[in-house]
C-alpha cells in the first residue's frame, strides 16, 4: 500500500490547485461531521466538483484526510525557515521560529485539529511518515534552543522536553480555539506564552536579548494610541 498519493493528472500546478480545493472541502467536513460519516460526495458538492474529478486526484477518502494532514507539517517546514532567514542573533531566531509556528496553526485551525483526531485512522506506513515529519518540524525549534544554549542566552535545559512544550502551546491555539480565540490574537497569545515559558530558563544576557526582540516586536507592531495610552496610566 503506497504512502505518497497518486493522481492520474499528470500536471503538476493542475494537481495542487485541485488537491488544494479539495482539502479545503474535506477539512472543513471532517472537522464538523467527522472522519468517518463525511463521504467523498459530501466534499465533492462542497469544493464544487463532481466525484469523478475528485478520483483523478486521489483515490479514496484515505487520500485526502492524509494530504490534509501533510499539509500542515510540509507548512511549518516551508514557513519557519523563511521566518528565520536572514537572523542571526539566537534569541531572535527563537522567538522568530515560534511565532512562524503559531501563525502556521492559525491559518489551519482545523486542520490541526484533525492531526489529533484523526490520525489514527490512516495506514500504518502513513502514521509512521506523519511521526517522521512532526520530528522534522520539531527539530526547527530543537536547534534554535540548542543555538540559545550555545550562546549563553538560555540555562541548560532539557531540549526534547522544551521543545514539545513549546509545540503544545502552540497546538492549543487550534485544540482550544473556542477559548482562546474571542480574547486575543495568535500575536497576544504567542507573546504571553514566550513570557511564560522563557521566565525559567533565560540568563541574565538572555533576558537582555529578549527585551530587545520585545522592543524590536513592539517597534514593527505599535499598538493603537489608546492601548498605549492605557498601558502607560499609573495604577
Amino acid at each position: 500500500m503506497a504512502v505518497k498519493v497518486v493522481s492520474k493528472v499528470e500536471v503538476p500546478e493542475l494537481v495542487a490547485k485541485r488537491q488544494s480545493q479539495i482539502l479545503q472541502a474535506a477539512v472543513e467536513l471532517y472537522g464538523k461531521q467527522g472522519y468517518h460519516v463525511t463521504t467523498i460526495r459530501e466534499v465533492a458538492q462542497r469544493a464544487g466538483v463532481s466525484v469523478g474529478l475528485i478520483y483523478q486526484y486521489v483515490h479514496d477518502k484515505e487520500d485526502v484526510l492524509f494530504l490534509a494532514l501533510v499539509e500542515v507539517l510540509d507548512s511549518y517546514l516551508r514557513e519557519v525557515p523563511l521566518a528565520l532567514a536572514g537572523l542571526t542573533d539566537p534569541m531572535e531566531r527563537f522567538c522568530a521560529a515560534v511565532r512562524a509556528y503559531g501563525h502556521v496553526i492559525d491559518e489551519r485551525i482545523a486542520a490541526t485539529a484533525l492531526v489529533y483526531r484523526e490520525t489514527k485512522w490512516l495506514r500504518r506506513e502513513r502514521r509512521d511518515l506523519l511521526k517522521q515529519k512532526e520530528a522534522e518540524t520539531n527539530k526547527l525549534i530543537s536547534d534554535c534552543i540548542e543555538h540559545c544554549m550555545r550562546e549563553g542566552v538560555f540555562e541548560e535545559v532539557d531540549v526534547e522536553l522544551f521543545t514539545y512544550q513549546i509545540v503544545m502551546f502552540c497546538h492549543a491555539w487550534a485544540l482550544k480555539a473556542w477559548h482562546f480565540q474571542g480574547r486575543m490574537t495568535i500575536e497576544e497569545y504567542v507573546d504571553r506564552g514566550l513570557k511564560l515559558m522563557l521566565s525559567p530558563v533565560v540568563t541574565a544576557r538572555g533576558k537582555r536579548a529578549y527585551a530587545r526582540v520585545v522592543e524590536a516586536q513592539a517597534a514593527a507592531n505599535p499598538a493603537p494610541a489608546p492601548a498605549r495610552a492605557r498601558r502607560a496610566a499609573p495604577r
